[in-house]
């Protein structure tokens, strides 16, 4: 295993060849089987009958998967340390259930910080920006954290403000001038809102996004990303992260795609069946830790659907990149004979003048879903007739919009889960 001292950014790393992060991943990922083999009480009975030390990286998947659920109901037989060698404990997020525990040592706390440097390096945050975290590093939540260590790496400042008030934000604005804000995109728009009234947008210069899809298939801002690059004038660096990996995978200034990191993740996107599919297609996201210590994870399904895209980036580098988020597995909609993920509503719904905030209910049988749209106004003059067409014509069926108060919805949104939660299913499932 890789030692804290060795998580040192060198700049030539971001050179590496195709073939040459082949090869490095191919001895990291013998090492990281073999220790947990030996160290696992999960993993030792899933790889009792693979040789570790000959395995080629293209025997990957040939090995079978992890799912949130293995890891939600025991997660302590997944850890490979004593319990003196446990340096954090968080949760994740509980975004589509509950909240699991992960453990991460002083070693994997070292690799989130080199993961971090490397992120936020190639986002062109440097040691002459502010960053304003929006995001909270308590309740056993590891994103305030995470990105506190990738800013100070690059010898930013940090202000650590979290999930604040508005106000509270934009006193930080006025009276420490932030060049780059980390944060969710939907409560950067409510804060660019403010901001802009405020005259106080002036100083960022990058938004560093969490959470929330802000691209198209395209790699073109969509939705909230175009509305909080308007109202902020700045570049939006679009993040995807996993509590679960311990790593994060974040745009460069060609803003193409998140880079994963050649010696901390491997990438895998699968079908329905579970195959492995060729660069460029959609499907599910399987990862494979590299260098993880405490808890690390074999083909970690994460439900979220996205694609690999294999070709060299503008910015030089020959990493593999992530494509947008494009929905989560859980999550895929029928409607009329037509599949489709509720972040397409999403982009309607908050590129729509006059609608202040909204949340999705999902309900019906196996044929078809029917879905239920509540939304907050900022003007009641909003042409909803206008609004149902549109949603009308993206999911091939009517789409009822009802008219909440804006307190409802951000209680809804905002009530069961650190992140915001706009998808509720209510649908029947099959036995």
């Amino acid at each position: 295993m890789m030692l804290e001292e060795q998580f040192i950014y060198r700049p030539e790393c971001e050179k590496l060849t195709a073939d040459e992060i082949n090869c490095l991943q191919e001895k990291l990922l013998r090492c990281q089987l073999e220790w947990c083999k030996k160290n696992s009480p999960y993993y030792s009975k899933v790889l009792a009958r693979v040789d570790t030390g000959r395995f080629r990286l293209s025997e990957l998947g040939s090995l079978p998967f992890t799912s949130k659920s293995s890891v939600s109901e025991d997660p302590d037989a997944f850890i490979c340390v004593p319990g003196r060698d446990i340096g954090e404990v968080v949760f994740t997020s509980g975004t589509t259930g509950t909240p699991c525990k992960i453990v991460y040592s002083n070693n994997d706390m070292q690799r989130l910080r080199y993961n971090e440097q490397r992120s936020f390096t190639a986002a062109g945050v440097n040691a002459d920006d502010i960053v304003l975290l929006t995001c909270t590093g308590d309740r056993c939540f590891i994103a305030g954290m995470a990105y506190y260590l990738g800013a100070r790496s690059v010898g930013a400042a940090a202000v650590r403000n979290g999930l604040n008030s508005i106000d509270s934000h934009l006193d930080i604005l006025r009276t420490l001038h932030p060049t780059v804000i980390v944060g969710v995109p939907s409560f950067l728009k409510h804060l660019g809102e403010a901001a802009s009234r405020a005259g106080l947008c002036g100083s960022v210069r990058k938004l560093m996004c969490i959470g929330e899809p802000v691209r198209d298939r395209e790699f073109k801002l969509a939705g909230l990303g175009r509305q909080i690059a308007d109202l902020w004038g700045a570049e939006v660096h679009s993040t995807y992260a996993s509590s679960e990996i311990v790593s994060s995978f974040c745009e460069c200034e060609a803003f193409n795609g998140g880079h994963l990191l050649p010696d901390l993740v491997i990438p895998e996107i699968v079908d329905e069946e579970g195959n492995v599919l060729p660069y460029g297609e959609v499907g599910e996201l399987v990862l494979t830790q590299l260098n993880a210590q405490a808890m690390p994870l074999i083909r970690f399904r994460t439900g979220d659907i996205s694609f690999l895209v294999n070709e060299p980036c503008r910015c030089g580098r020959a990493s593999l990149r992530l494509g947008p988020i494009l929905g989560r597995k859980s999550q895929l909609l029928k409607c009329k004979g037509t599949s489709i993920y509720p972040q397409g509503i999403y982009n309607i719904l908050s590129t729509f003048a006059g609608v202040e905030d909204f949340y999705m209910e999902v309900s019906g049988e196996d044929l078809s879903d029917r879905i239920d749209i509540f939304a907050a106004l900022s003007d009641e003059q909003v042409e909803l007739s206008e609004l149902e067409r549109l949603l009308r014509a993206h999911c091939r069926m009517s789409v009822p919009v009802h008219i909440v108060p804006a307190q409802q919805v951000r209680a809804r949104v905002f009530g069961t889960s650190r992140k915001p939660v706009r998808f509720f299913d209510l649908r029947k499932k099959s036995i």
